[in-house]
Parts: structure tokens; C-alpha cells; sequence
């Protein structure tokens, strides 16, 4: 039996990307969905999700959203894209820590019984080049690029302790790496790496300019396993300590850049890689062995399949 059956589940950020899909998997599962409402539609329908139009940034409408809800999965907010980092800093930082103020606000007054919070296994640990274990994280401080952000994800693993310290409430507290995957951002302005990628592979784009030096290490997941890492977290593990959620792989962006390539059917392409383009740390890699100890976490999707589905939903988007 699920452990979402019949519950009333709040996903904040349910029309963006990874809410969408917890969204998504939930009505899978038989939750009874809420899903906030405010400048986007829900891209999704399903008889078990309801509705309601909010602004996240008011404490009367997180109220309201609350109400009688089993758990909520907060994923509103902005995320830090490379070229956000640089040219607009304060957004993404101001508008997560306002809204992440408000809905746990809202849930300890509503009695709500767990909540899982974001916090970033990218930004937020100090620029290291081994893979991060999760009591790393405050050890230095974030790379430089992702000062004001990373420590605003910090920040945010300490309002959820405060929270379950002052409250009922139980907090699951998830790192997760780069994801990608269906319903992700492909907007050129703000999409990170791999939508960036490629919505560029199916535009046809010759000669092909990659940002950077292509031998950048990431860890990437498909945001299913995501999801589903999550879910395990809120079940098993919503004790305010952070786990990463992670592939436990490595891979270069070049290697990436192959992948896209391959996959959207791109010949005879002459591929540049721009180092004069801004990017951000040269290795970015997560120990993930906390995750599989403490809710038998690991990730189910390889790169390949997860890059080619991916390229298929977006072909598929377009028509």
C-alpha cells in the first residue's frame, strides 16, 4: 500500500519543473494533490489534484493551502541558472527564502505533519574535488559563483531544523544534484546545462558553442529518481538531517554534449567549447552512501535512457 494513499499533499511549485513532476507521481500514488496556483498552469490533469490560486509570498494564502494537509513536497522557488548566478544574483535568493519563510509559517500553524525542504547538493557545499559528503557542507564556504545562493540553500536546512524544534512539524531535508528531465525549462535565459543543450541539438545550431572548457564533472539525475528519492525521504527519513540525493556518478560535460548529440540525430556538427563564456566550479561530485544507508536510495535511470526520454518529451512538446 502506498504511503500516500488518501493523503492530502501540498506541492508548492507544482507548475514548474520538478514539481510537476512530484505532482505527477503522487496522483500515481492516490494522494489527494493541491497545487498552488499563481502566474503559471498546471501543465498536467488529473481528478485527484485540486486547485487553488496563491500567492506563496503571503503568509494568508500559504495559510489557506495548508489546510488540513497530511505533508507537503516544497518545491517553489527560483533555481540558480549559470548565467542568474552572474547577472541577477538577489532574485532567485530574496524569493526562496521569502516564500520558504511563509509556507513553514503556514505549516506549523496548520499542524501539518512532515514537509520536505530543498536545499542544493551543488551550491551549497564549499568548492571541493572529491565527492561531498553531507557533514562537508559547512566546513568553507560555497565557491564564490554561488556565495549568496549557496548559503541561502544553507539557510534554508536551518529554518527547517528551527521549525521541527519549535513545532510538530517534521522536516526531510534532500541536496540534490543537477536533475533534468521531462516539463524541465528550456528557456535559453534560465534553463541550466542540459535543456539548454538540448533545445540547441533540435534547433540545429552549427557550429555548436559550448560554455565552458567541456571537461567540467557534474553529477546528474533524472528527475524520476529524483522524485522518488524524495519520497523515500519524507516516509523514512524527515528528521532535519540533510541527505544527498544524487547519481554517485561522474560525468563531463562534454561527454554530456555527446550524448545530445547523438540522440538528436546531429551529423557533422563542428563543436566549440568557449571558455571565455561564464561558468561555474570545475567538479561538482556527491557522495551519495548516506542515502542508500538511511532509505535505500539509488538511482534507477541511466544517463543514456535519461537524456534520450528527455530529448523525446521535448521533441514531443514542440508539436
Amino acid at each position: 500500500m502506498s504511503y500516500f494513499l488518501n493523503k492530502k499533499v501540498l506541492v508548492t511549485g507544482g507548475t514548474g519543473f520538478v514539481g510537476t513532476n512530484f505532482v505527477e507521481e503522487l496522483c500515481k500514488k492516490k494522494a489527494r494533490v493541491i497545487v498552488p496556483i499563481h502566474s503559471r498552469p498546471l501543465r498536467i490533469s488529473n481528478k485527484n489534484i485540486t486547485k487553488i490560486k496563491a500567492d506563496l509570498t503571503k503568509l494568508e494564502d500559504c495559510l489557506t493551502v495548508c489546510n488540513d494537509v497530511d505533508y507537503i513536497f516544497h518545491a517553489a522557488g527560483m533555481v540558480s541558472a549559470a548565467q542568474m548566478t552572474v547577472n541577477n544574483p538577489m532574485t532567485a535568493i530574496s524569493t526562496n527564502l521569502i516564500v520558504t519563510l511563509r509556507v513553514l509559517e503556514a505549516a506549523m500553524k496548520k499542524n501539518v505533519k512532515k514537509i520536505l525542504l530543498f536545499s542544493s547538493g551543488t551550491t551549497g557545499y564549499p568548492p571541493y574535488n572529491h565527492a561531498v559528503k553531507e557533514e562537508e557542507m559547512f566546513k568553507d564556504d560555497p565557491a564564490e559563483i554561488y556565495y549568496g545562493y549557496g548559503w541561502s540553500r544553507r539557510y534554508t536546512e536551518l529554518l527547517g531544523k528551527f521549525a521541527s524544534q519549535k513545532s510538530n512539524l517534521k522536516v526531510a531535508i534532500c541536496r540534490p544534484t543537477g536533475v533534468y528531465g521531462p516539463f524541465d525549462d528550456f528557456n535559453p535565459n534560465t534553463s541550466h546545462v542540459i535543456p539548454a543543450l538540448i533545445k540547441r541539438a533540435i534547433d540545429k545550431e552549427n557550429p555548436f558553442i559550448v560554455w565552458g572548457s567541456g571537461e567540467e564533472i557534474r553529477d546528474f539525475l533524472h528527475v524520476k529518481d529524483l522524485v522518488r528519492g524524495c519520497m523515500l525521504l519524507l516516509e523514512k527519513y524527515a528528521v532535519s538531517d540533510p541527505v544527498n540525493i544524487g547519481s554517485g556518478d561522474e560525468v563531463k560535460i562534454k561527454e554530456i554534449v555527446k550524448i545530445i548529440l547523438q540522440n538528436s540525430e546531429r551529423k557533422n556538427v563542428k563543436l566549440i567549447f568557449d571558455n571565455k563564456k561564464p561558468t561555474t566550479i570545475p567538479v561538482r561530485k556527491v557522495d551519495v552512501s548516506k542515502a542508500k544507508k538511511v532509505i535505500g536510495f539509488k538511482k534507477m535511470i541511466s544517463l543514456q535512457d535519461g537524456l534520450s526520454q528527455t530529448i523525446n518529451w521535448f521533441k514531443s512538446s514542440l508539436q
